[in-house]
């Protein structure tokens, strides 16, 4: 978390440079970076009321300042399809649930249409359904839209089944960082977990297994 918000300069880094595409994010005006990089925080409070559609057409600021031409609602209107959110992108987010909320605010990100996706526990708050949904639309931007999409996720099975690259920290640190097939080891996760994984592979995945 702490490290998406360096990324996205909502709070300083202590050292050190972080470059996007070969450029240093400090050196880059405001708008410009919020072309090229979006990020979704882990906690989101928008003190108005505000539709689900309201909410996402937000992502079109940085093009648009507010003034949204049609295709800045092609975008938005996108975007609600993505995160199937039609039926209720008329309603006030005070009135959905938790994963709804979720599910608009995700959208708000895309609508952004941003090269690099930042994404801080985006799950949060969602059923199993609905997780599995999200990761299967990120997936898709990446592959048919040639996103990159950064993740903060806990769940480990979620990350080896949806993504190419897996960094892990522990106490602040990186302690690995590789293609996911070298993470999901049995071996690596015991280090990093220091508890027993076995890893099973499962229609084309490796799932690890940690309950038993």
């Amino acid at each position: 978390s702490t490290l998406l918000s360096m990324m996205s300069r909502l709070i300083s880094r202590d050292s050190g440079e972080i470059l996007i595409d070969g450029q240093d994010i400090s050196k880059c005006k405001s708008n410009l970076l919020a072309k090229k990089m979006s990020i979704l925080k882990q906690s989101n409070h928008i003190n108005i009321r505000l539709t689900v559609r309201e909410l996402v057409s937000f992502g079109r600021f940085p093009y648009s300042q507010g003034k949204l031409t049609k295709e800045d609602w092609v975008y938005v209107d996108e975007s609600i399809a993505y995160m199937e959110l039609e039926d209720i992108q008329h309603k006030f987010l005070d009135q959905l649930s938790g994963g709804q909320q979720q599910r608009a605010y995700i959208a708000m990100v895309i609508a952004q249409n941003t090269e690099y996706i930042l994404l801080d526990e985006p799950l949060n708050n969602l059923d199993m359904k609905h997780s599995v949904q999200i990761m299967k639309v990120l997936r898709k931007l990446t592959d048919e839209l040639g996103k990159t999409v950064v993740i903060v996720i806990h769940d480990i099975n979620f990350a080896s089944c949806y993504s190419d690259h897996v960094v892990a920290l522990k106490d602040g640190k990186v302690i690995q960082d590789g293609p996911t097939d070298h993470i999901i080891d049995s071996s690596i996760l015991g280090d990093i977990y220091e508890m027993d994984i076995a890893i099973q592979n499962i229609n084309e995945n490796r799932i690890a297994v940690y309950y038993a």
